[in-house]
């Protein structure tokens, strides 16, 4: 069987890229196929060949990556697959738009729908002069959700990150999603039973993150917290910091494999459709601290591998932490929650399964 793996673009190293490489990983043979590829800014594809689209060979494409926008659906439409049996598309946007035999199969890894279509104002608040182009923007959006809307019919069968991504499929695209939580690799990290006296944060500083809350609680009860990343908000948060905070930046594999292990717990206050980081920080031994919305109702289980906090505010979170300060948390339990459900090989299991189903329907 001969099978081609499709990537919305390779510009950046998120979760969804992340997921990605596991694909690369598990199917060497398959050939990758993407719209923009920059290997120094993405996942590490060795010396396996990438192939790209005509938006390539525009300048600076793949630097500008999401100003292309328009242009995606064309581009993958583009693409001469008729070659391959399978097609996997990993897609937050635009890959699921490929074309297949009609003998074909397309399996979409769907990490999202579309959010700048569907959740424009959420999504573009972080762009400041967005406003200024709301209403021309909002007209060339509604064109393109239509095509989204159109190409989200190609897929036989769609795989969602999360309960809560299989239910947004459904209900923008009308399509049936099986919800498979995405894998960490579990040997990736360091498990200790023995934790230090601080808390940790670990996310890109955007908004939508959250660290503001974060910072406001830690602010108030005086412990030590460590935020590592960086990002567009990192000098607004220094300002909002008392001393008991400290900003790391972007911190290596190792020094971030040391953090989560020896932390007392790792907070997340984004609301976040899946979210690696509780699954990593379980994995590690720690228990987490997050918004109880989204992915982390599929991963974390109250007072025993987490606390979840009903509200994004610092006094719902100072609640949350005053909570876990009263547990005995068992940190060998949590650490074999991540491997038990959120390993690569019982990812792959559950999808190896629901491909060779798929692929014996005619």
């Amino acid at each position: 069987m001969k099978i081609a793996l499709v990537h919305d673009y390779l510009t950046q190293r998120g979760g969804a890229e992340r997921v990605f490489e596991l694909l690369c990983k598990r199917y060497p043979q398959a050939d990758v196929f993407t719209s923009l590829y920059n290997p120094q800014k993405t996942i590490d594809m060795g010396e396996r060949i990438v192939k790209t689209t005509f938006l390539q060979k525009i300048p600076g494409a793949a630097k500008y990556f999401r100003l292309m926008a328009p242009l995606y659906f064309p581009a993958f439409r583009a693409l001469d697959l008729q070659d391959y049996d399978l097609i996997i598309s990993s897609s937050t946007s635009f890959a699921k738009a490929v074309r297949k035999r009609p003998d074909a199969k397309h399996i979409c890894f769907c990490h999202n729908v579309t959010r700048f279509l569907w959740d424009t104002e959420t999504y573009l608040r972080e762009y400041g002069d967005y406003r200024y182009f709301a209403p021309l923007i909002e007209q060339v959006f509604q064109l393109m959700r239509n095509v989204d809307l159109k190409y989200a019919q190609e897929p036989d069968l769609y795989i969602a990150n999360s309960s809560v991504v299989a239910h947004r499929i459904q209900k923008i695209y009308n399509k049936q999603a099986i919800a498979i939580n995405y894998p960490i690799d579990t040997n990736n990290f360091l498990f200790s039973d023995r934790k230090d006296e601080y808390y940790l944060a670990s996310a890109r500083m955007i908004s939508y993150k959250r660290l503001d809350i974060i910072i406001e609680a830690f602010n108030w009860l005086g412990w030590q917290l460590l935020i590592s990343g960086d990002g567009p908000e990192q000098e607004r948060l220094k300002a909002k910091a008392l001393d008991n905070i400290t900003f790391l930046g972007h911190v290596s594999d190792a020094q971030r494999k040391e953090l989560f292990s020896k932390a007392k717990s790792v907070i997340v206050a984004a609301l976040e459709d899946y979210g690696l980081v509780p699954v990593e920080a379980n994995a590690s031994g720690t228990p987490v601290i997050a918004y109880g919305a989204g992915g982390v109702l599929d991963t974390q289980i109250h007072g025993k591998t987490g606390v979840l906090f009903k509200r994004q505010t610092p006094e719902s979170i100072q609640s949350a932490l005053l909570e876990s300060g009263g547990i005995i948390w068992d940190y060998e339990t949590i650490r074999n929650h991540a491997v038990n459900n959120f390993s690569e090989p019982v990812f792959f299991s559950k999808v190896e399964q629901l491909i060779e189903q798929t692929c014996s329907l005619n």
